[in-house]
């Protein structure tokens, strides 16, 4: 690639990380009220170019921004609804977590509500980071890490 190529390229940044949910109310709630996250904006979406744009015919979507630092946390239910699938595993091809970063990793583990699911206890990986893995209310991995 040219030096001119390279100064018209529009290179990416983080925006965000889109989860799919079920019920945006109670996934916003948990976001907000377990994790900590500001909501920054609700809006809904539909028409045939946001149909065409997601692949799904006759799709709309309400959706949820959040505050994550440097990138947003896009929470989105849509109609129709996708089909159930199994619980993830994060060792499964194709599983996705959101990552998440506090300062005090064993504070916000003993300040979690008793109702959120966690993986396990803190722990200390053998590279020295220490993690700890949550279910929001949908299933989905969250990942909170030591930064």
């Amino acid at each position: 690639m040219t030096t001119e190529q390279t100064e018209n390229r529009s290179d990416p940044t983080a925006h965000h990380v889109g989860v799919t949910v079920t019920d945006l109310d109670r996934a916003v709630a948990f976001y907000r009220d377990a994790l900590g996250l500001d909501v920054l904006d609700r809006f809904s979406v539909s028409g045939e170019a946001f149909a065409e744009g997601v692949g799904v015919p006759g799709a709309t979507g309400e959706f949820a921004h959040l505050d994550a630092g440097s990138a947003r946390v896009e929470l989105v239910a849509y109609d129709p609804e996708g089909d159930e699938a199994a619980a993830e595993r994060v060792n499964q091809p194709g599983a996705k977590h959101l990552g998440l970063a506090v300062a005090d990793l064993d504070g916000f583990y003993d300040e979690l509500p008793p109702a959120v699911e966690t993986v396990s206890e803190p722990q200390t990986t053998a590279s020295g980071t220490k993690i700890l893995f949550v279910r929001d209310p949908e299933g989905n991995l969250v990942e909170i890490l030591e930064a």
